[in-house]
């Protein structure tokens, strides 16, 4: 099934790449990862840094699933509020998943910021403004919950908002803590430095059965078994089929991305920025002066239907982007669609099911923070592998 539309930005702007072959023969490592997307480059990273052998398979080529979509905001914000992430899950929990999340996107700039290649990488503040009036009573709760939590956020009213942006929100939330990056090219640099560390990635290969054995787990795909003693499934919504039931809802988003601009007059610092309203829309600019914006998020249904809506959607979010940076003179580059999975809470899961062999973990960062995330699931499953301890271990269960 397709991820995404043609004409994902990512892709465009990178091309194909180096194509990684597919399994060939049988072969034996620490670690299988499913999944050679964003997720699962960061989940090796962490892996092969512990010393780990792994060995990476995907139906696709690296990065050609929904890594090439993704928009690629680094944010601590979940599209759950910390207050009513709160009266879900309740507040310790609540305050952790914040908290990893900050610690991810901090995690995310290091791995950028080590790697010998650039990758887009850039430090952004976040603006989160009140779509409509009746929304501020609402932020106003938000940024006395997260100051109360030690998370970066500041109030800014309609006077201290005209320093920031052109259109002029009742209220918004600043924070200091965000990023943007290039998906594509953090996916490869983290596989290339991975291939010094006893790692290997097979495209092309997809991944039939896992079968647990009394002293390994087999991987099985019609190219070739895999022996290890653990698999990390980091497949995104298509690691359904390796669970006992649904976990996560599916949608459809929207993006465009504008010819380069020649100014950002009326956005301060080209922050990341996103809305009250549900569903939301969010922009972010990119290394070579574009703006990327989008939105217009509606359940999925199939491929077809979704690709047949983008010349819609991309037209309400340009014209959506221009309301908002009347001064900024744009036109649509590229547009196109992508489909991610929602679930209940808002959270991912990451770690073993309870129904499943223990030696099986999954690394599915679900929702808009998956690049956060991903670098936290890596974390936690190489402590969980080789035994360690990690804060975070308990709060992504599958049992929470």
């Amino acid at each position: 099934m397709d991820l995404t539309s043609p004409h994902e930005y990512w892709l465009l702007r990178n091309g194909i790449g180096e194509v990684s072959p597919p399994l060939s023969k049988d072969r034996r490592c620490d670690v299988v990862v499913i999944g050679a997307g964003i997720t699962g480059a960061l989940v090796s990273n962490a892996l092969t840094e512990a010393g780990l052998s792994v060995i990476v398979v995907d139906r696709r080529h690296p990065g050609h699933g929904s890594t090439s979509a993704t928009t690629a905001l680094l944010q601590y914000e979940l599209d759950v509020s910390l207050s009513e992430l709160t009266s879900r899950v309740g507040h310790e929990q609540a305050l952790d998943a914040y908290h990893a999340t900050a610690d991810g996107v901090e995690a995310v700039a290091r791995i950028c910021e080590s790697l010998d290649t650039p990758v887009g990488f850039c430090r952004r503040p976040t603006l989160y403004f009140a779509s409509l009036a009746r929304d501020a009573k609402a932020l106003r709760n938000e940024c006395s919950a997260r100051q109360r939590a030690h998370l970066p956020c500041e109030l800014l009213d309609r006077r201290a908002l005209r320093d920031v942006v052109d259109f002029n929100p009742p209220l918004a939330l600043w924070s200091t803590l965000g990023g943007e990056v290039d998906p594509w090219l953090l996916t490869h640099a983290l596989f290339n430095r991975s291939a010094d560390r006893g790692f290997e990635v097979y495209g092309r290969t997809e991944v039939a059965r896992i079968v647990p054995e009394k002293s390994h787990v087999e991987v099985r795909t019609r190219r070739g078994n895999i022996r290890a003693r653990h698999v990390v499934i980091a497949a995104g919504y298509e690691a359904a089929k390796f669970l006992p039931k649904k976990v996560a809802r599916l949608h459809s988003t929207y993006a465009i991305v504008t010819e380069p601009v020649s100014s950002f007059a009326g956005w301060k610092d080209r922050c990341l920025i996103w809305e009250s309203a549900r569903p939301y829309i969010y922009a972010r600019t990119t290394a070579d002066n574009r703006i990327m914006i989008g939105g217009q998020d509606d359940p999925f249904r199939d491929p077809e239907h979704r690709d047949a809506r983008v010349p819609k959607k991309a037209a309400r979010l340009l014209a959506r982007a221009r309301k908002l940076f009347p001064r900024i003179e744009m036109e649509i580059a590229y547009a196109w669609a992508g489909t991610f999975g929602e679930t209940t809470d808002g959270l991912p899961f990451i770690g073993a099911h309870p129904r499943r062999d223990e030696r099986v973990l999954f690394a599915l960062a679900y929702g808009a923070n998956g690049i956060p995330f991903g670098a936290i699931a890596g974390e936690i499953i190489t402590s969980s592998i080789v035994g360690g301890y990690h804060r975070y271990k308990r709060t992504f269960t599958f049992d929470r």
